[in-house]
Protein backbone atom coordinates (compact mmCIF):
# COMPACT_ATOMS: atom_id res chain seq x y z
CA UNK A 1 0.00 0.00 0.00
CA UNK A 2 1.43 3.41 -1.27
CA UNK A 3 1.90 5.98 1.65
CA UNK A 4 0.80 9.26 0.91
CA UNK A 5 3.61 11.95 2.34
CA UNK A 6 1.57 14.32 4.69
CA UNK A 7 0.71 17.84 3.71
CA UNK A 8 2.64 20.44 5.32
CA UNK A 9 2.52 24.05 4.75
CA UNK A 10 6.01 25.04 5.88
CA UNK A 11 7.50 22.06 3.10
CA UNK A 12 4.77 23.60 0.72
CA UNK A 13 6.24 27.55 1.25
CA UNK A 14 9.95 26.18 1.38
CA UNK A 15 9.31 24.58 -2.09
CA UNK A 16 7.67 27.46 -3.93
CA UNK A 17 10.80 29.89 -2.50
CA UNK A 18 12.94 27.71 -3.96
CA UNK A 19 10.83 26.79 -7.15
CA UNK A 20 11.15 31.08 -7.23
CA UNK A 21 14.47 32.02 -6.12
CA UNK A 22 16.00 29.37 -9.28
CA UNK A 23 13.81 31.09 -12.03
CA UNK A 24 14.91 34.51 -10.15
CA UNK A 25 18.32 33.11 -10.45
CA UNK A 26 18.48 32.10 -14.23
CA UNK A 27 16.39 35.13 -15.22
CA UNK A 28 18.75 37.61 -13.61
CA UNK A 29 21.96 35.64 -14.39
CA UNK A 30 21.13 35.44 -18.08
CA UNK A 31 20.60 39.20 -17.87
CA UNK A 32 24.22 39.50 -16.84
CA UNK A 33 25.31 37.22 -19.46
CA UNK A 34 24.23 39.11 -21.89
CA UNK A 35 25.05 42.15 -19.96
CA UNK A 36 28.84 41.42 -20.11
CA UNK A 37 28.93 40.75 -23.61
CA UNK A 38 27.37 43.94 -24.73
CA UNK A 39 30.00 45.88 -22.09
CA UNK A 40 32.77 43.84 -23.47
CA UNK A 41 32.05 45.37 -26.74
CA UNK A 42 31.47 48.55 -25.36
CA UNK A 43 35.47 48.49 -23.70
CA UNK A 44 37.02 46.88 -26.62
CA UNK A 45 35.99 49.94 -28.85
CA UNK A 46 36.75 52.56 -26.30
CA UNK A 47 39.73 51.06 -24.77
CA UNK A 48 41.15 50.44 -29.03
CA UNK A 49 40.59 54.33 -29.28
CA UNK A 50 41.83 55.51 -25.86
CA UNK A 51 44.76 52.94 -24.87
CA UNK A 52 48.44 52.80 -26.95
CA UNK A 53 48.70 48.90 -25.99
CA UNK A 54 45.07 47.71 -24.79
CA UNK A 55 44.83 44.73 -22.51
CA UNK A 56 42.31 41.91 -23.96
CA UNK A 57 39.82 40.71 -22.10
CA UNK A 58 39.09 36.78 -21.20
CA UNK A 59 35.98 36.26 -23.78
CA UNK A 60 37.90 35.06 -26.99
CA UNK A 61 40.22 32.27 -24.85
CA UNK A 62 37.08 30.50 -23.87
CA UNK A 63 36.97 29.11 -27.57
CA UNK A 64 40.38 28.23 -27.45
CA UNK A 65 42.29 31.24 -27.76
CA UNK A 66 45.12 31.60 -25.75
CA UNK A 67 48.07 34.30 -25.86
CA UNK A 68 51.84 32.95 -25.50
CA UNK A 69 52.12 34.66 -22.23
CA UNK A 70 49.01 32.59 -21.13
CA UNK A 71 49.95 29.58 -22.40
CA UNK A 72 53.26 29.85 -21.13
CA UNK A 73 51.84 30.48 -17.57
CA UNK A 74 49.24 27.62 -17.71
CA UNK A 75 52.14 24.75 -18.15
CA UNK A 76 53.42 25.59 -14.84
CA UNK A 77 50.14 25.69 -13.46
CA UNK A 78 50.02 28.92 -12.20
CA UNK A 79 46.74 30.50 -14.35
CA UNK A 80 43.14 29.41 -13.80
CA UNK A 81 40.92 27.76 -15.91
CA UNK A 82 37.88 29.82 -14.60
CA UNK A 83 39.40 32.74 -16.34
CA UNK A 84 38.59 31.67 -19.83
CA UNK A 85 36.16 29.00 -18.81
CA UNK A 86 33.34 30.38 -17.43
CA UNK A 87 30.11 29.61 -18.56
CA UNK A 88 28.12 32.19 -20.24
CA UNK A 89 24.31 31.42 -22.43
CA UNK A 90 25.71 34.16 -25.22
CA UNK A 91 28.82 33.89 -25.35
CA UNK A 92 29.00 31.13 -28.44
CA UNK A 93 26.36 33.04 -30.40
CA UNK A 94 28.88 35.08 -32.47
CA UNK A 95 27.94 38.22 -31.36
CA UNK A 96 31.62 39.08 -30.04
CA UNK A 97 33.01 38.48 -33.95
CA UNK A 98 32.27 42.03 -34.16
CA UNK A 99 34.91 43.04 -31.86
CA UNK A 100 37.26 40.54 -33.59
CA UNK A 101 36.66 42.40 -36.49
CA UNK A 102 37.25 45.74 -35.24
CA UNK A 103 40.41 44.90 -33.25
CA UNK A 104 41.70 43.03 -35.73
CA UNK A 105 42.23 39.45 -33.44
CA UNK A 106 44.88 41.08 -31.65
CA UNK A 107 46.30 38.56 -29.08
CA UNK A 108 49.34 40.31 -27.18
CA UNK A 109 48.63 41.61 -23.89
CA UNK A 110 49.26 45.03 -23.41
CA UNK A 111 51.88 45.90 -21.30
CA UNK A 112 52.78 49.82 -21.40
CA UNK A 113 51.47 51.97 -18.22
CA UNK A 114 50.28 50.73 -14.86
CA UNK A 115 46.81 52.07 -15.10
CA UNK A 116 44.26 52.06 -17.47
CA UNK A 117 41.37 54.71 -18.44
CA UNK A 118 38.87 53.46 -16.45
CA UNK A 119 41.23 53.42 -12.87
CA UNK A 120 41.62 55.76 -10.85
CA UNK A 121 44.61 57.95 -10.88
CA UNK A 122 45.08 58.50 -7.28
CA UNK A 123 48.63 58.06 -5.54
CA UNK A 124 47.50 55.72 -3.39
CA UNK A 125 45.20 53.66 -5.58
CA UNK A 126 47.72 53.35 -8.05
CA UNK A 127 51.07 52.93 -6.24
CA UNK A 128 52.62 56.16 -6.67
CA UNK A 129 53.74 57.57 -3.39
CA UNK A 130 53.30 54.03 -1.74
CA UNK A 131 55.88 52.70 -4.01
CA UNK A 132 59.41 52.69 -3.00
CA UNK A 133 62.05 50.84 -5.34
CA UNK A 134 65.19 49.12 -4.50
CA UNK A 135 68.81 49.08 -5.52
CA UNK A 136 67.93 48.01 -9.04
CA UNK A 137 65.37 49.88 -9.75
CA UNK A 138 62.69 47.61 -9.43
CA UNK A 139 59.28 48.13 -7.14
CA UNK A 140 58.65 46.65 -4.07
CA UNK A 141 55.86 46.51 -1.88
CA UNK A 142 54.54 49.21 0.48
CA UNK A 143 55.24 48.01 3.87
CA UNK A 144 55.25 48.86 7.55
CA UNK A 145 57.55 48.03 10.20
CA UNK A 146 57.08 47.66 13.92
CA UNK A 147 60.25 47.39 15.80
CA UNK A 148 59.99 45.96 19.06
CA UNK A 149 61.03 48.72 21.92
CA UNK A 150 64.70 48.51 23.05
CA UNK A 151 63.65 46.88 26.41
CA UNK A 152 62.26 44.13 24.51
CA UNK A 153 65.34 43.88 21.72
CA UNK A 154 67.37 42.92 24.56
CA UNK A 155 65.17 40.12 25.82
CA UNK A 156 64.91 38.30 22.22
CA UNK A 157 67.01 36.96 19.81
CA UNK A 158 67.05 39.35 16.61
CA UNK A 159 65.90 36.76 14.29
CA UNK A 160 62.55 36.67 16.00
CA UNK A 161 60.30 38.22 13.19
CA UNK A 162 56.55 38.06 12.31
CA UNK A 163 55.04 38.56 9.08
CA UNK A 164 51.52 39.66 8.30
CA UNK A 165 49.46 38.54 4.87
CA UNK A 166 45.99 40.45 4.62
CA UNK A 167 43.21 39.21 2.56
CA UNK A 168 41.60 40.19 -0.43
CA UNK A 169 40.50 43.73 -1.08
CA UNK A 170 41.85 44.51 2.23
CA UNK A 171 45.67 45.79 2.95
CA UNK A 172 48.30 46.40 5.80
CA UNK A 173 45.84 48.69 7.68
CA UNK A 174 43.80 45.38 8.51
CA UNK A 175 46.35 44.55 10.98
CA UNK A 176 47.49 48.10 11.51
CA UNK A 177 44.60 48.85 12.93
CA UNK A 178 43.83 45.96 15.14
CA UNK A 179 46.34 43.96 16.21
CA UNK A 180 49.75 45.49 16.05
CA UNK A 181 48.40 48.20 18.70
CA UNK A 182 47.68 45.39 20.93
CA UNK A 183 50.72 43.19 19.81
CA UNK A 184 52.98 46.03 20.00
CA UNK A 185 52.53 46.06 24.25
CA UNK A 186 52.62 42.21 24.52
CA UNK A 187 54.77 41.17 21.65
CA UNK A 188 58.87 41.14 21.70
CA UNK A 189 58.49 40.34 17.97
CA UNK A 190 59.53 42.57 15.20
CA UNK A 191 56.03 43.01 12.95
CA UNK A 192 55.86 43.83 9.05
CA UNK A 193 52.74 43.90 7.14
CA UNK A 194 52.70 44.34 3.64
CA UNK A 195 49.69 45.94 1.44
CA UNK A 196 49.81 42.95 -1.40
CA UNK A 197 50.12 43.53 -4.86
CA UNK A 198 47.69 45.43 -6.25
CA UNK A 199 46.02 46.60 -3.53
CA UNK A 200 46.68 49.34 -1.02
CA UNK A 201 49.58 51.63 -1.70
CA UNK A 202 51.20 48.93 -3.71
CA UNK A 203 52.25 48.87 -7.27
CA UNK A 204 49.57 47.74 -9.19
CA UNK A 205 51.06 46.58 -12.56
CA UNK A 206 48.79 46.33 -15.97
CA UNK A 207 51.65 43.73 -17.46
CA UNK A 208 51.19 40.97 -14.54
CA UNK A 209 48.80 38.71 -14.10
CA UNK A 210 48.94 38.29 -9.84
CA UNK A 211 49.95 34.30 -10.13
CA UNK A 212 50.56 33.21 -6.70
CA UNK A 213 54.32 33.11 -7.28
CA UNK A 214 54.25 37.28 -8.66
CA UNK A 215 53.02 37.47 -4.73
CA UNK A 216 55.62 35.38 -3.25
CA UNK A 217 58.15 37.47 -5.83
CA UNK A 218 57.12 40.66 -3.97
CA UNK A 219 57.21 39.28 -0.66
CA UNK A 220 60.63 38.36 -1.15
CA UNK A 221 61.81 41.55 -2.41
CA UNK A 222 60.22 43.74 -0.26
CA UNK A 223 60.71 42.23 3.03
CA UNK A 224 62.46 38.76 3.25
CA UNK A 225 65.47 39.56 1.32
CA UNK A 226 66.28 43.29 2.20
CA UNK A 227 66.05 42.37 6.16
CA UNK A 228 67.35 39.08 5.74
CA UNK A 229 64.72 37.19 7.23
CA UNK A 230 66.06 34.02 8.04
CA UNK A 231 63.37 32.97 10.65
CA UNK A 232 60.09 34.30 10.95
CA UNK A 233 55.91 32.90 11.83
CA UNK A 234 52.90 34.15 9.25
CA UNK A 235 50.54 34.87 9.95
CA UNK A 236 47.17 35.09 7.00
CA UNK A 237 43.65 35.96 6.38
CA UNK A 238 41.01 35.11 4.30
CA UNK A 239 42.77 34.75 0.66
CA UNK A 240 46.57 35.63 2.10
CA UNK A 241 46.55 31.98 3.67
CA UNK A 242 47.09 31.11 0.17
CA UNK A 243 49.96 33.00 -0.62
CA UNK A 244 51.31 32.21 2.93
CA UNK A 245 51.17 28.37 2.64
CA UNK A 246 52.78 29.03 -0.97
CA UNK A 247 55.78 31.47 0.84
CA UNK A 248 55.94 28.72 3.95
CA UNK A 249 56.14 25.45 1.34
CA UNK A 250 59.15 27.44 -0.65
CA UNK A 251 61.31 28.42 3.06
CA UNK A 252 59.97 25.50 5.06
CA UNK A 253 63.45 25.98 7.34
CA UNK A 254 63.15 29.38 8.12
CA UNK A 255 59.28 29.56 8.84
CA UNK A 256 58.25 28.85 12.78
CA UNK A 257 54.73 28.69 13.03
CA UNK A 258 51.85 29.56 10.84
CA UNK A 259 48.66 31.36 11.95
CA UNK A 260 45.57 30.75 8.97
CA UNK A 261 42.30 32.64 10.06
CA UNK A 262 39.73 31.64 7.42
CA UNK A 263 41.09 29.96 5.26
CA UNK A 264 39.70 29.54 1.43
CA UNK A 265 40.91 25.63 1.22
CA UNK A 266 38.64 23.22 -0.58
CA UNK A 267 40.63 19.63 -0.74
CA UNK A 268 40.25 18.57 -4.69
CA UNK A 269 42.79 15.87 -6.52
CA UNK A 270 41.58 16.36 -10.16
CA UNK A 271 41.67 19.27 -12.67
CA UNK A 272 38.91 21.34 -11.32
CA UNK A 273 40.23 22.66 -8.19
CA UNK A 274 40.06 26.07 -9.47
CA UNK A 275 36.16 25.60 -10.85
CA UNK A 276 34.66 23.99 -7.73
CA UNK A 277 36.65 26.51 -5.49
CA UNK A 278 34.71 29.29 -7.91
CA UNK A 279 31.79 27.27 -7.14
CA UNK A 280 32.06 27.23 -3.80
CA UNK A 281 32.64 30.69 -2.67
CA UNK A 282 31.08 32.64 -5.81
CA UNK A 283 27.91 30.10 -6.81
CA UNK A 284 25.96 32.22 -8.64
CA UNK A 285 22.54 32.25 -6.63
CA UNK A 286 20.70 35.74 -6.18
CA UNK A 287 20.68 35.19 -2.36
CA UNK A 288 22.58 35.73 -0.07
CA UNK A 289 23.03 39.32 -1.18
CA UNK A 290 26.96 38.74 -0.03
CA UNK A 291 27.00 35.72 -2.07
CA UNK A 292 25.51 37.56 -5.24
CA UNK A 293 27.57 40.82 -5.29
CA UNK A 294 30.50 37.90 -4.99
CA UNK A 295 29.18 35.69 -8.02
CA UNK A 296 28.98 38.98 -9.88
CA UNK A 297 32.24 40.39 -9.36
CA UNK A 298 33.72 36.53 -10.09
CA UNK A 299 31.81 35.62 -13.18
CA UNK A 300 31.40 38.24 -14.99
CA UNK A 301 34.79 40.48 -16.14
CA UNK A 302 33.30 43.28 -17.84
CA UNK A 303 30.02 44.15 -15.15
CA UNK A 304 32.75 43.95 -12.58
CA UNK A 305 35.20 46.75 -14.58
CA UNK A 306 32.16 48.52 -14.92
CA UNK A 307 31.32 48.56 -11.25
CA UNK A 308 35.24 49.84 -10.47
CA UNK A 309 34.90 51.97 -12.98
CA UNK A 310 31.69 53.80 -11.24
CA UNK A 311 32.93 52.63 -7.62
CA UNK A 312 36.49 52.48 -7.08
CA UNK A 313 37.73 55.22 -9.73
CA UNK A 314 35.43 57.46 -7.92
CA UNK A 315 36.30 56.29 -4.43
CA UNK A 316 37.23 59.62 -3.42
CA UNK A 317 33.54 61.15 -4.19
CA UNK A 318 31.84 57.94 -2.30
CA UNK A 319 33.75 58.33 0.58
CA UNK A 320 32.88 62.02 0.77
CA UNK A 321 29.29 61.27 0.57
CA UNK A 322 29.22 58.68 2.87
CA UNK A 323 31.07 61.17 5.48
CA UNK A 324 28.68 63.59 4.92
CA UNK A 325 25.46 61.07 5.65
CA UNK A 326 27.35 59.45 8.44
CA UNK A 327 28.35 62.80 10.18
CA UNK A 328 32.04 61.22 10.49
CA UNK A 329 35.61 62.49 10.04
CA UNK A 330 36.81 59.02 8.67
CA UNK A 331 35.64 56.50 7.78
CA UNK A 332 36.60 52.84 8.90
CA UNK A 333 39.69 51.41 7.52
CA UNK A 334 37.37 48.33 5.99
CA UNK A 335 35.22 51.05 3.60
CA UNK A 336 38.94 52.73 2.63
CA UNK A 337 40.58 49.73 1.82
CA UNK A 338 37.62 47.98 -0.80
CA UNK A 339 38.55 50.12 -3.65
CA UNK A 340 42.41 50.58 -3.17
CA UNK A 341 43.06 48.20 -6.12
CA UNK A 342 42.48 48.14 -10.09
CA UNK A 343 39.82 45.86 -11.91
CA UNK A 344 42.67 44.03 -13.33
CA UNK A 345 45.19 43.59 -10.13
CA UNK A 346 41.66 42.39 -8.08
CA UNK A 347 40.10 40.19 -11.25
CA UNK A 348 43.71 38.24 -11.93
CA UNK A 349 43.96 38.25 -7.75
CA UNK A 350 40.55 36.73 -7.54
CA UNK A 351 40.80 34.01 -10.18
CA UNK A 352 44.52 33.09 -10.41
CA UNK A 353 45.40 33.27 -6.31
CA UNK A 354 42.20 32.28 -4.48
CA UNK A 355 41.09 29.88 -7.48
CA UNK A 356 44.20 28.45 -9.13
CA UNK A 357 45.89 28.41 -6.36
CA UNK A 358 43.11 25.91 -5.03
CA UNK A 359 45.67 23.49 -7.57
CA UNK A 360 48.78 24.30 -5.42
CA UNK A 361 47.47 23.85 -1.76
CA UNK A 362 47.55 20.50 -0.94
CA UNK A 363 50.88 20.02 -2.17
CA UNK A 364 52.03 23.09 -0.32
CA UNK A 365 50.52 21.46 2.91
CA UNK A 366 52.43 18.54 2.33
CA UNK A 367 55.47 20.65 2.67
CA UNK A 368 54.27 22.07 5.56
CA UNK A 369 53.62 19.17 7.03
CA UNK A 370 56.71 17.23 6.68
CA UNK A 371 58.81 20.56 7.72
CA UNK A 372 56.77 19.82 11.42
CA UNK A 373 56.16 23.46 11.07
CA UNK A 374 53.03 24.11 13.88
CA UNK A 375 50.03 25.40 12.38
CA UNK A 376 46.86 27.10 14.11
CA UNK A 377 43.55 27.68 12.55
CA UNK A 378 40.59 30.23 13.33
CA UNK A 379 37.73 30.51 11.58
CA UNK A 380 34.09 31.94 12.35
CA UNK A 381 30.98 30.04 12.47
CA UNK A 382 29.18 33.02 11.11
CA UNK A 383 31.31 33.29 8.22
CA UNK A 384 29.43 34.01 5.25
CA UNK A 385 32.54 34.65 3.30
CA UNK A 386 34.50 31.73 3.54
CA UNK A 387 32.32 28.72 4.63
CA UNK A 388 34.05 27.21 7.99
CA UNK A 389 33.94 24.08 6.09
CA UNK A 390 36.92 25.34 4.84
CA UNK A 391 38.69 25.23 8.10
CA UNK A 392 37.53 21.80 8.89
CA UNK A 393 38.77 20.62 5.45
CA UNK A 394 42.47 21.75 6.91
CA UNK A 395 42.37 19.76 9.83
CA UNK A 396 41.58 16.88 8.25
CA UNK A 397 44.41 17.11 6.29
CA UNK A 398 46.79 18.36 8.60
CA UNK A 399 45.29 16.57 11.76
CA UNK A 400 48.26 17.93 13.95
CA UNK A 401 46.96 21.89 12.97
CA UNK A 402 45.26 23.41 16.27
CA UNK A 403 41.64 24.47 15.12
CA UNK A 404 39.71 27.16 17.05
CA UNK A 405 35.97 28.35 15.95
CA UNK A 406 35.32 31.33 17.18
CA UNK A 407 31.00 31.46 17.82
CA UNK A 408 28.70 33.93 16.81
CA UNK A 409 32.56 35.52 14.35
CA UNK A 410 31.90 36.21 10.94
CA UNK A 411 34.86 37.02 8.42
CA UNK A 412 35.87 39.89 9.95
CA UNK A 413 34.87 39.78 13.50
CA UNK A 414 37.16 37.09 13.84
CA UNK A 415 39.76 39.40 14.22
CA UNK A 416 37.66 42.88 15.01
CA UNK A 417 35.99 43.55 17.97
CA UNK A 418 38.42 40.68 19.94
CA UNK A 419 41.59 42.35 19.00
CA UNK A 420 43.09 41.31 22.57
CA UNK A 421 41.83 37.80 22.61
CA UNK A 422 43.12 37.01 18.86
CA UNK A 423 46.28 39.22 20.16
CA UNK A 424 46.78 36.75 23.01
CA UNK A 425 46.40 33.59 20.82
CA UNK A 426 49.01 34.66 18.78
CA UNK A 427 51.60 35.51 21.58
CA UNK A 428 51.09 32.44 23.33
CA UNK A 429 51.29 30.28 19.80
CA UNK A 430 54.27 32.15 18.78
CA UNK A 431 56.34 31.59 22.15
CA UNK A 432 54.76 28.34 22.12
CA UNK A 433 56.09 27.37 18.73
CA UNK A 434 59.85 28.74 19.60
CA UNK A 435 60.30 26.83 22.61
CA UNK A 436 59.00 23.99 20.65
CA UNK A 437 61.78 24.64 18.79
CA UNK A 438 64.18 25.15 20.69
CA UNK A 439 63.71 21.63 22.27
CA UNK A 440 64.01 20.06 18.92
CA UNK A 441 67.27 22.24 18.42
CA UNK A 442 68.26 21.03 22.06
CA UNK A 443 67.52 17.10 21.44
CA UNK A 444 69.12 17.48 18.02
CA UNK A 445 72.48 17.98 20.26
Amino acid sequence: MLSVPEFSPLTWLRSVADTFTTAASFTVFAFLDLLDVILCLVYSFVDGVVEESPIPCYCYVNNGEKNEQEEEAEEREEVSETLHGRKNLFRGMGILSLRMRSRGGEKERGVSGCRRWSDCSSDTCVGGSGTFRDRGGEDRLHLVVKEPSLESKNEIDSSENVLFIHGFLSSSSFWLETIFPEAAAKSKFRMFAVDLLGFGRSPKPANCLYRVKDHIKMIERSVIEPFRLNSFHLVAHSMGCIIALALAAKYPTCVESITLVAPPYFPSDDAKASYNTLNKLAERKIWPPLLFGSSVMSWYEHVGRTVCFVYCRNHLIWEWILKTIMRKRDLNFVIRDIPKHTHHSAWHTMHNVICGGAKLQDKHLEVVKKAGIPVKVIHGDKDQVVPIECSYNMKSKFALADLIIIKGANHKTVIIGREKDFTKELVDFWLFSRKQKLCEEENLI
